[in-house]
């Protein structure tokens, strides 16, 4: 994978996880996949002010000045 930053995006469910809406965007930046990853747990753990019957972090690429990446999702669920 190329060159890029990764950001947690904080997502609010409907019942099923059918119907999911961005509610908020950390400002933390991460280097990699694997650890914007392994920093999606504490975030959900500070995602208790959403009034959702299910609230998911998921990592989100950010383009830096030179990259072209795409999104790719890594979901956990709490």
């Amino acid at each position: 994978m190329g060159p890029g930053m990764f950001v947690i995006a904080i997502l609010g469910c409907a019942d099923g996880s059918a119907q999911c809406q961005q509610v908020a965007m950390l400002p933390t930046r991460y280097e990699s996949r694997t650890s914007c990853a392994a920093a999606t747990g504490s975030a959900l753990m500070n995602a208790t002010r959403y009034d959702y019957s299910e609230v998911q972090a998921e990592c989100r690429a950010v383009a830096t000045p030179g990259s072209a990446q795409k999104a790719r999702p890594v979901r956990n669920q709490g």
